[in-house]
């Protein structure tokens, strides 16, 4: 009796569980779905606010519009440039601080200073205005740089990925060393190989983000030619600015409804994270669970 009671309640849970998941998937997903019907509609039906979840009167019209944008396309190389290299940064300081991070005090003396040290940027900042001063009097406004320097160090990646390196058994290091490998033989032979699904996560952590990232683009570039894709969505679709615009390009304007044409550009700057998530997803789940055990 109880074997079935608990089987029962078991079945409750899982039905109302699934019922929740699909209701949150959902949305998520209704307003992507929405805003690409949109962008494949004609310009009064959208202006008209006639279309829901599926295209009336399909039109490229926008696309078209888009494709001839060499603003638009300048701004995704930029934001191409800075996952590219902003993420590998990333990803080798995040590696190279977890390691040392993840020792034992008696192989690392000072690891729980360093640790706190880390930890602590998590909950304070310096600010906005000295942040801004530092980057400036670096010389770095106006370049890549600014992009990705002031990030460099992901802290939450390098905890997940120190707490990810201390599930590796010992044996493993210590047989490693007794073969005369070093510190920096086992590490990038031995723990970076075995840990995939972490690495596979942080890297999805530092693409989302350096992908997604507008408002930094904003205030660190002066001028508009080097904004990252995001932040020149922000300008257009947001603020709806057209001050980024020529006169040809804004007369070309009166072909597309300014609702489609946000609408493509908001799908197409969606879509590169739309396409690389997938192959990373069955990694995300076994990194963050595991990255996160111990702390």
């Amino acid at each position: 009796m109880k074997l079935t009671s608990i089987k029962k309640k078991l079945s409750v849970f899982t039905i109302i569980n699934s019922c929740f998941l699909i209701l949150a998937a959902l949305l998520c997903i209704i307003p992507l779905i929405h805003i690409l019907a949109v962008s494949f509609s004609s310009s009064s039906v959208a202006a008209a606010g006639k279309v829901v979840f599926w295209p009336v009167e399909f039109s490229l019209n926008s696309y078209v519009y888009v494709a001839k944008r060499a603003a638009f396309w300048h701004s995704m190389l930029v934001s191409v440039e800075r996952i590219a290299i902003g993420g590998a940064i990333n990803l080798v300081l995040t590696i190279l601080c977890a390691y040392p991070l993840s020792k034992e005090r008696s192989e690392f003396r000072f690891r729980t200073f360093y640790a706190w040290a880390f930890f602590i940027t998590m909950l304070f900042s310096g600010g906005l205005i000295p942040w801004y001063t530092v980057i400036r009097q670096a010389g770095l406004l106006d370049s890549i740089w600014a992009l990705v320097l002031p990030g460099a160090v992901p802290v939450f990646s390098v905890i997940l990925l120190l707490n990810f390196f201390r599930e590796i058994p010992k044996e493993l290091s210590e047989a490693a060393f007794i073969d005369g490998a070093g510190h920096w033989i086992t590490l990038w032979k031995l723990y970076v190989p075995v840990s995939t699904p972490a690495l596979a996560t942080i890297t999805l952590f530092s693409l989302v983000g350096h992908w997604n990232s507008w408002f930094d683009g904003l205030i660190l570039m002066n001028k508009a030619e080097n904004y990252p894709l995001q932040s020149y969505i922000q300008t257009i679709v947001v603020q709806r600015s057209y001050s980024m615009l020529s006169r040809q390009e804004i007369s070309e304007l009166a072909t597309v409804s300014d609702r489609t044409l946000r609408s493509s550009q908001i799908f197409l700057g969606s879509l590169p994270i739309i396409l690389v998530y997938p192959f990373l997803q069955k990694y995300f789940v076994k990194g963050i669970v595991l990255g996160g055990v111990k702390g």
